[in-house]
């Protein structure tokens, strides 16, 4: 067999089975029997002339030369998928497929909605959201543009600055009357704390007073969670006090289900940022996306 047998179909096989790690998993994606996705595997290993998985009777693992060609597969497929969409964007309106990935709350919360608006305007382009507030690796991932907060490093991805997140103090009227009302940063000791486990920093609070001075407290509590989802349910639910981003809160302020605690005292903001993959910076679809949500993100209460 000779590197003309190195097909895009299996090629795709290849890369599913390399993401899922299990073969039955890729046959039924596919809709194809297990046998078939086996021999795409023996074929293009065959045609590349080295072995790309490491297989044991429990599970499936890239050799190294399997993952560096992982990585240039993916690069391959999307050069692929790309000239198809700009082919057929060229007859009429911009079309194919953008890949998002968002910090999971604001992606619920608030990013869902400007997608949806977003394809309103534009029909014929399909979106992929995925939501993690994990760190991941956006070109081994084939992902776009990413939504991130807090500080980012790396700088083999265009960044495009959103604003600063506002956080503040807050906590549910009925705990606040049941447990009373903070005066001072020092009264929070005696609180219920909801922390973020996924926060490095989440056992100390940094509060700027009124006169600019800052406070250092120690923080901490009984319920812990690593996402603002569930940390807004429980403050929602009476379960202490938590610092929040105010995007993350906002309804439930203006509905009178959380109220501001220590009002006088800042927390410090927290960069959004949109990370834009190079190579699809240039694609008319993402660069439409990409502008639709720096004006829209800009706008939204919470966001400086």
């Amino acid at each position: 067999m000779d590197k003309s047998d190195v097909t895009l179909e299996r090629m795709r096989t290849f890369i599913r089975v390399a993401e899922r790690g299990s073969l039955s998993g890729v046959a039924r994606e596919l809709g194809v029997g297990q046998s078939t996705v086996s021999r795409h595997l023996r074929e293009l290993e065959d045609a590349v002339g080295v072995a790309l998985l490491s297989r044991t009777t429990r599970r499936l693992t890239l050799t190294d030369e399997g993952s560096r060609y992982y990585a240039n597969s993916v690069q391959i497929l999307r050069l692929v998928e790309q000239a198809g969409n700009e082919a057929r964007g060229a007859r009429g309106s911009p079309s194919g497929t953008i890949r998002i990935s968002c910090t999971a709350a604001f992606g619920v919360l608030h990013a869902t909605r400007l997608l949806f608006a977003f394809q309103d305007l534009y029909p014929d382009i399909g979106i992929e959201l995925g939501l993690t507030d994990e760190r991941i690796d956006l070109v081994r991932e084939g992902v776009d543009i990413a939504l991130r907060l807090g500080p980012l490093t790396d700088s083999s991805m265009k960044l495009r600055p959103l604003g600063q997140s506002q956080r503040l103090l807050v906590a549910a009227p009925d705990y606040l009357a049941a447990r009373g009302r903070p005066t001072v940063p020092r009264d929070l000791s005696g609180h219920e704390g909801i922390r973020m486990t996924n926060v490095a920093t989440s056992d100390t609070l940094i509060l700027q007073g009124p006169d600019g001075e800052r406070h250092a407290v120690p923080f901490g509590g009984r319920f812990r969670v690593d996402h603002g989802l569930a940390a807004r349910e429980a403050l929602a639910a009476g379960r202490g006090i938590a610092p929040a981003h105010r995007w993350l809160v906002d309804d439930l302020l203006g509905e009178g289900r959380l109220e501001a605690v220590l009002p006088g005292y800042s927390l410090p903001s927290v960069p959004l940022s949109m990370l834009i993959v190079p190579e699809r910076a240039g694609i008319s679809r993402v660069r439409l996306l990409v502008h639709f949500l720096a004006g829209r993100i800009a706008g939204m209460p919470g966001i400086d």
